[in-house]
């Protein structure tokens, strides 16, 4: 399985990031997902899911952070849509679970505590860890399930994972 996101001047592009226009800034964080192109889907896939985060974070607030994690996305999405996370007729097609905005190291409304949490990388260029996952059953989870329920309920059902990273400015 191939993923690619489009880059700008190998970033990932400001209008996913802290650097969006104010109409993709909601409490403060950026909230429209970027497109995924998904290419050659294992046969047997029920399920595609992946999760987004932020490793580069650790030395910043102590933990890595988690941007967006979403389940049960259609198969027959070759390209998962620009603002699927926001968008609320492209929500009702998964589950997403909660970021690290539910932390309370750095506490957010609730309102953005699920779905996608734009970078905003404080001190220098981060790299992202996309992981896109394609998973032979669709997961038993619902909205805001956490990362270590993910873990949990993936076991033995991974087809295949492919990872990029993604850089983003601060």
């Amino acid at each position: 399985m191939e993923i690619s996101v489009a880059l700008k001047n190998q970033h990932l592009p400001d209008r996913f990031t802290k650097h969006a226009p104010a109409t993709d800034i909601y409490h403060g964080v950026p909230n429209r997902s970027f497109p995924i192109q998904i290419k050659d889907v294992p046969t047997g896939t029920k399920s595609l899911a992946l999760t987004f985060v932020d490793f580069d974070s650790i030395p910043v607030c102590g933990f890595t952070w988690i941007h967006w994690l979403a389940a049960n996305l259609p198969v027959k999405w070759e390209i998962i849509p620009e603002n699927a996370s926001f968008d609320p007729e492209l929500r009702k097609q998964f589950i997403q679970g909660k970021n690290s905005s539910v932390s309370k190291f750095a506490p957010r409304e609730a309102d953005i505590q699920v779905g996608y949490n734009g970078p905003q990388p404080p001190d220098k260029t981060h790299n992202y860890t996309l992981t896109v996952y394609a998973l032979d059953t669709k997961l038993p989870l619902q909205d805001g399930y956490w990362l270590n329920e993910f873990r949990r309920a993936i076991q033995g059902h991974v087809l295949v994972k492919t990872k990029l990273e993604l850089p983003c400015q601060a």
